[in-house]
């Protein structure tokens, strides 16, 4: 687990990109994220006296990746949901430090409220945003979780580092839906994240062909990317995956049962697409 620390402010360069983002509809159907805009910028909006932003990134690259004759999900979703495992792991550090300090009120957040998640872990150098909009680090590349502890209590700030994308262009050249429409901006409502996931509708029948396998979420623009060639397996117990999702064919996933979607990933954030929508995504791409 890395750490970095930012003093809790106003995210002013963000608050334009966030804007302009959801003014040219790029989140799609997401609509929860045009809410609470004041609180995405402000941390102080979500703890009261808030000083410093906590944040931190948890390693979820496995040591084994599905059967390749199958149809894929993201590596994030293998597996028990990362919201519980690291929410448990955010309230002993909190504990640990009202412990050790004394009275201190925070809060901790796992993609669980309106926060830029990305640009509090870059602001505390733990990485730089990039052209893909996921952090990236030239250390493990960019598969972890980050999540926050937002705190009243004054500490020693980090500083942010530097962007190390350059030319490369890997990520944009690999994106079959083409979302990431220009460096560091990706147009979520075409993303295969989007489609499999987020999107309750039928998927649109211009992506008949383009989903790449993918039935529940998309890693194509970190599989590519050079500093993922620095991921190193994780050590959490909790993210092991099912052994029987790694050994899973095509024909396995078509014939897929609501028992066994229940057994496979119980406790998994694949359950946030529920037993019919995963159906929809195999239906639509086989």
């Amino acid at each position: 687990m890395s750490c970095g620390i930012s003093k809790a402010v106003f995210l002013e360069q963000e608050a334009p990109r966030l804007e302009n983002w959801l003014n040219k509809n790029q989140h799609g159907q997401m609509s929860y994220m045009e809410n609470n805009f004041d609180k995405r910028l402000n941390p102080t909006l979500l703890v009261d006296g808030a000083k410093s932003v906590v944040s931190l990134l948890l390693n979820y690259y496995p040591s084994e990746i599905q059967n390749q004759e199958s149809y894929k999900i993201s590596k994030y979703a293998y597996g028990q949901d990362y919201h519980s495992v690291i929410k448990d792991k955010l309230k002993e550090l909190l504990y640990s430090i009202q412990e050790n300090i004394g009275a201190v009120d925070g809060r901790a957040f796992v993609d669980s409220a309106p926060i830029l998640d990305k640009a509090w872990a870059a602001k505390s150098g733990l990485g730089w945003i990039g052209k893909n909009s996921n952090l990236l680090t030239q250390q493990v590349g960019s598969f972890y979780f980050i999540a926050e502890l937002i705190i009243d209590l004054e500490l020693e700030y980090d500083y942010a580092t530097t962007d190390h994308c350059g030319t490369c262009t890997a990520c944009i050249d690999a994106c079959p839906t083409e979302a990431i429409v220009a460096p560091y901006i990706v147009d979520g409502s075409k993303c295969i994240s989007y489609f499999t996931i987020e999107l309750k509708e039928n998927i649109p029948a211009e992506m008949k062909g383009k989903l790449d396998d993918w039935a529940f979420g998309c890693d194509i623009c970190q599989d590519v990317c050079p500093w993922n060639k620095f991921s190193k397996p994780h050590s959490e117990p909790l993210f092991n995956p099912n052994p029987e999702l790694l050994s899973m064919t095509k024909k396995d996933w078509e014939e897929i049962t609501e028992e066994t979607f229940k057994t496979v990933f119980k406790n998994s954030a694949v359950k946030r697409t529920k037993f019919e929508g995963l159906k929809r995504n195999i239906d639509f791409i086989k």
